[in-house]
């Protein structure tokens, strides 16, 4: 029998399956966060993981076996993340796509390691989670390294002369993107003016708010997500203060306009290129499209990762942890997002950014 760690909230996990047929199956474990603050952003994760299942059980399965979906709801929380990869390890999960969130991914892939299951995450950003040299744990996202240095050339090139803040949220996804801005604005000269933290959950933030205003401070680089987000952008403009807020792929969520509405008009945030420029996403876009569906990036970022996933099973010719390992390293996979290939570490060769702004109500490349 598996070794389970301790559990911590349990009922995070829901039992949630795709049916499959009653023969031999390969069981993917889902780990998203579809309750909780980061709800919009699991159902665009999961949209394009369930798409590319079934896709993928059309054209014969892997390696002539169907594939059945365990879906387990982290809430993008570092404790009920451990609670369902340990409900996984107990089970007969043969590899996990997922987690959602950078927290809630390192806390898993501790779990995984010690049961030799692979995980592949279509999203976690923090550079700690294949930096830690845990050989069957991978991302087909780029790095809060990578990202945040984007934006930091942004920032240096375009208003390198006004008073700049460095704002997170305190979790390894948003410090870890704000510790690497910061850094990269240093070297470049640039000092900035305000370098502070909110609590995330929190409802008011009138007070950083204030901070910020009284300070002068003209753009302000935050690391975090969408809630917390519109929230400062909200709270700002009832004190007549319109600073810039740049951040990263944590802003991307439509929910940023439901919560901050015409305050969000000019923020600007970090990432992958728009799959609706993509040649190799057209047909997908125009099929969940038509089903009814609104896809973003998250949706096409999560089917490209299973697709990888499913596709070094077929070349590994078993859902064994190392043998898929090797074969992600060492082969290029054609997905509906272009080639990915990863490096020894589990980390894509060539991630690619891009700057997208947010006005009246919609989310675009800037050009």
């Amino acid at each position: 029998m598996k070794t389970i760690q301790t559990m911590t909230a349990v009922g995070a996990l829901l039992a949630l399956t795709v049916p499959s047929a009653a023969n031999a199956e390969v069981v993917m474990g889902l780990a998203i966060g579809i309750t909780g603050d980061c709800a919009a952003i699991g159902q665009q994760a999961r949209l394009g993981a369930e798409t590319a299942v079934a896709d993928i059980n059309k054209a014969g399965g892997i390696n002539g076996e169907q594939v059945r979906i365990e879906l387990g709801d982290d809430a993008c929380d570092p404790k009920q993340a451990v609670a369902v990869a340990n409900q996984f390890v107990s089970g007969d999960v043969d590899f996990v796509v997922g987690h959602l969130y950078s927290g809630a991914s390192i806390a898993a892939s501790d779990v995984y390691a010690e049961e030799d299951i692979l995980m592949i995450s279509g999203s976690a950003t923090a550079p700690a989670l294949t930096e830690r040299g845990l050989p069957y744990v991978f991302r087909g996202a780029g790095r809060d390294d990578q990202q945040g240095t984007v934006a930091a050339n942004l920032i240096a090139e375009q208003h390198g002369d006004k008073k700049i803040a460095v704002l997170h949220d305190k979790g390894a996804y948003g410090k870890g993107l704000a510790d690497e801005v910061e850094k990269t604005l240093r070297e470049k000269g640039i000092t900035p003016a305000v370098t502070d933290s909110i609590t995330a959950g929190e409802q008011d933030y009138s007070a950083v708010v204030s901070k910020l205003k009284t300070a002068g401070v003209e753009v302000i680089y935050y690391g975090g997500y969408y809630p917390e987000a519109g929230l400062l952008l909200r709270q700002a403009k009832e004190q007549s203060y319109s600073p810039l807020i740049i951040g990263a792929d944590g802003l991307q969520a439509t929910d940023l306009w439901a919560i901050a509405g015409d305050a969000a008009n000019g923020t600007l945030f970090t990432f992958s290129p728009d799959p609706s420029q993509i040649p190799e996403a057209q047909p997908l876009m125009t099929r969940l499209k038509e089903e009814g569906a609104q896809p973003d990036n998250f949706a096409f970022n999560y089917y490209a990762t299973v697709q990888a996933a499913a596709e070094a099973a077929k070349i590994a010719g078993s859902t064994d942890a190392e043998a898929m390992a090797k074969a992600l390293r060492n082969n290029e996979f054609d997905t509906v997002i272009g080639k990915l290939s990863f490096d020894d570490k589990g980390d894509l060769t060539d991630p690619a950014y891009v700057i997208y702004e947010w006005r009246d109500g919609q989310s675009r490349v800037l050009n």
